[in-house]
């Protein structure tokens, strides 16, 4: 298959017939556009734009060379608005159609798809929770790409946890101030939009996280003048040098409340469980970049001689084939995790939507990592070279593992909220997900390790902090095994996802059973201290 190929295979199988207005026809039509657009514009400007990074001049932004026409370019061919709904200026395709460009998106070039890429989840959140003034105001801008959006959460002195947000929001006469800074903002000013629609997280009540509401504040007033916003720098970072990531300063910025007072946290999470699944297929794309690079050097660098003398490529060696073929199932598995918890949660399954994004988040965005590294190697020194663009890869996949929420924090969520919330409503549609499989599992190698994950979860309810990392990867192992499962048994024609999911079915179960040993282990130890004190 080739990467739409399989793109649009794995979300098929994932089961986007489920969604409503899915038209599989249409969405290939679509993204095969679009992927045309992105080989021939965005994805030059790709290493150029990791060479030459952003500037900040003067207190305003720039983006590399050549970003902010092709960006225009984007806008003007109506990608901007592509979830949008058609009386917003919009084409009202949905998520799911959505997810097949983002990725080719961020496959291209993974720089400017952070600064264009929030857009479609402002549009979602304002969609849900504006007044019907706001959204008339601020989609149609967004959809036609006039507008750009950030999420501004992050402070100095508050990451992860978001009860510690100190910006400011004060009611005045026609609307709200904002005061305070933002840290680690994507986009947060650039020269390819007219205007920048900053969604910002801010106190506007108590402390903690009740007292935290949510405002739309533009970077330009209606009047045209800017809004008390300035940037005061660009981070230096690892990778991801074509998008500037801003610290802001608002200084009685003007604002709208979006949504009901105190309840800005959970508007922004209508925003971040997308950017999550968008996150896991950032990570996707960049190994399946990586992959394909590996694959083209290996079946054309000479090296050696095959068992009957004549000469070899390096793709003969079997060690090579064996990374190649471990890269290419990683990406499978964890493509159709994301794709999985993309369909639940646009056809109404939330319970299981919600249990699933954190896995589709960290399964995407280790298997880029690990995948790229696995690439490099495959090329060897010269993986190690700019040339190749690995080591770029490599850099810009690994904030992957970092933003809209690190690992670890998606880990313990899965461990605490997933397993306990509405009495373990998401686990349990989690498991009915898996136990439907199961039934006609050729083996029992699906429901053996539906029975492991049962007494991990029973260790994990009495120690969630200690052991929410295993139960992350023991989840993720499930997920994968129930997927091959079903590939096994529905794809018995595809050679090649047959014998993914061959090794696949025994390298998750090994996964799980491993996870539940260390749990066990684990448990045991702290009996014995607790014993001995």
């Amino acid at each position: 298959m080739a990467a739409l190929d399989d793109r649009l295979w794995s979300l098929e199988f994932a089961g986007a017939a489920r969604i409503p207005g899915w038209d599989g026809a249409l969405a290939r039509e679509v993204a095969e556009h679009f992927e045309t657009f992105a080989q021939q514009r965005i994805h030059p400007l790709d290493s150029a734009g990791d060479l030459q990074g952003c500037r900040l001049m003067e207190g305003r932004a720039y983006l590399p060379d050549g970003f902010a026409q092709v960006y225009r370019e984007l806008a003007q061919a109506g990608w901007q608005g592509l979830t949008a709904p058609e009386e917003f200026g919009g084409q009202g395709l949905g998520p799911a159609v959505q997810a097949l460009v983002s990725e080719a998106f961020s496959e291209a070039c993974h720089a400017l798809q952070m600064v264009a890429g929030l857009v479609p989840g402002a549009i979602r959140l304002l969609r849900q929770v504006a007044t019907p003034d706001q959204q008339a105001r601020f989609i149609p801008e967004l959809a036609s790409g006039a507008w750009l959006s950030t999420m501004c959460l992050t402070e100095p002195d508050a990451g992860s946890d978001l009860s510690r947000i100190r910006t400011r929001a004060i009611r005045g006469a026609a609307d709200w101030n904002i005061s305070g800074e933002k840290i680690f903002i994507s986009g947060g000013d650039q020269d390819a939009s007219e205007n920048i629609l900053h969604l910002v997280l801010a106190r506007s009540g108590p402390e903690g996280t009740r007292g935290l509401s949510l405002f739309a504040c533009p970077a330009v007033l209606p009047d045209g003048s800017r809004n008390s916003i300035a940037v005061t720098r660009i981070e230096r970072k690892m990778g991801l040098h074509g998008s500037p990531t801003c610290h802001m300063v608002f200084d009685q910025a003007k604002a709208d409340l979006i949504g009901t007072a105190g309840q800005g946290l959970a508007a922004m999470f209508l925003l971040m469980n997308h950017a999550r699944l968008d996150v896991g297929l950032q990570g996707v794309a960049h190994a399946a970049k990586a992959h394909a690079i590996a694959r083209a050097y290996a079946h054309d660098r000479g090296q050696g001689r095959q068992p009957d003398g004549t000469p070899a490529v390096l793709a003969d060696h079997p060690d090579i084939q064996r990374l190649l073929n471990d890269m290419d199932r990683q990406i499978l598995a964890a493509r159709a995790l994301a794709h999985l918890a993309l369909v639940a949660l646009e056809s109404g399954e939330d319970d299981l939507a919600e249990f699933l994004t954190p896995m589709a988040k960290v399964a995407g965005s280790e298997t880029g990592m690990r995948v790229t590294e696995t690439a490099m190697q495959v090329l060897g020194g010269y993986g190690y070279l700019q040339e190749y663009r690995l080591e770029q890869a490599y850099r810009d996949a690994r904030i992957c593992a970092i933003y809209e929420g690190a690992n670890g924090i998606q880990a313990l969520t899965l461990a605490t909220r997933g397993l306990a919330h509405a009495q373990g409503a998401q686990a349990e549609a989690f498991e009915r997900y898996v136990e439907d499989i199961a039934k006609s599992s050729a083996d029992t190698l699906l429901p053996t390790a539906l029975k492991e994950w049962h007494a991990l979860c029973a260790l994990v309810r009495t120690a969630p902090a200690e052991t929410a990392p295993l139960f992350m990867q023991a989840s993720i192992a499930l997920a994968e095994l129930a997927f091959w499962d079903r590939v096994t048994a529905n794809c018995p024609g595809k050679a090649r996802l047959q014998q993914r999911a061959s090794v696949g079915r025994h390298v998750a179960a090994h996964t799980l059973h491993s996870q539940l040993h260390f749990a066990r282990l684990n448990a045991r130890q702290t009996e014995t201290v607790l014993k001995r004190a």
